[in-house]
């Protein structure tokens, strides 16, 4: 694929983002405020999954391996 086709299928993408989404009848500023907002609620999910999700993960395992008997302490 030379560089014109890859632009194309780029443009491609986008007309159908914004078909499917049916801000594509949006005036040039509400499709930008509609953009920031979009990017904005994407990035503050990717940042929330990313910090908390490990911590949930490590607990749930923690738990469960509690509950199933695997048991790291020494009993008496």
């Amino acid at each position: 694929m030379d560089l014109k086709q890859i632009k194309d299928y780029i443009y491609w993408l986008y007309f159908q983002y914004l078909l499917v989404t049916c801000i594509y009848v949006l005036e040039p500023w509400e499709r930008s405020v509609f953009h920031t907002i979009t990017i904005t609620v994407v990035a503050m999910v990717v940042y929330t999954a990313y910090v908390f999700v490990p911590i949930h993960v490590r607990l749930a395992f923690g738990f469960f391996s509690q509950v199933f008997g695997s048991q790291t302490e020494n009993t008496l």
